[in-house]
């Protein structure tokens, strides 16, 4: 999703029973500092996406300890209570990307990771478009590229804990000693 949809996403367009999340409205930042709410970027913008499986646990505890409640309640909120403003947000991710050791990756070059994983998953051109707004695609082949992309996910999880263990296991040596 577009930065300025993530921001104005509320509970009422998750669903997590489902796996999805509807796409209605977007937050602009205009040159004065004020803010516009309006629809998506383009009539395609408006648009049902399915999540993948694997993450909504995860979206699950974001809304339990993050969001604001109720059903029109805010999925994302700033520390202040306020609408999260893209240039403090901007330093922020910049500096978690910097203490994770990242260099270079720009928050809107997550939508484009989530495109590339679902292009991996053997999702058209048009399924591609219609999942990030473009254009439209049936929603049942929707819910199969997030289903493939939730086994990445999985996956990936997998041998991350995998090499985790395997870290584990190592012995606690003497590291830096030297004889003599």
């Amino acid at each position: 999703m577009r930065w300025g949809e993530l921001i104005r996403l509320h509970r009422r367009d998750i669903d997590l029973d489902h796996a999805a999340v509807r796409v209605r409205r977007a937050v602009a930042e205009l040159n004065n500092g004020q803010r516009e709410i309006k629809a998506p970027k383009s009539a395609a913008g408006k648009r049902t996406v399915a999540i993948p499986a694997a993450i909504v646990p995860d979206l699950r505890v974001h809304l339990e300890l993050y969001a604001e409640r109720g059903a029109d309640g805010r999925v994302f909120v700033g520390a202040k209570g306020a609408t999260p403003r893209r240039n403090h947000f901007n330093r922020l991710w910049r500096k978690a990307c910097s203490d994770a050791g990242i260099k270079g990756l720009h928050f809107h070059d997550l939508r484009h990771t989530g495109n590339t994983l679902a292009a991996s998953t053997g999702a058209s051109t048009r399924e591609l478009m219609s999942r990030m707004g473009h254009s439209t695609a049936r929603a049942d082949r929707d819910r199969l590229i997030a289903d493939a992309v939730s086994g990445l996910v999985n996956k990936a999880r997998k041998k991350i804990r995998k090499a985790k263990k395997k870290q584990d296991r190592k012995p606690k040596g003497h590291e830096g000693d030297t004889a003599g």
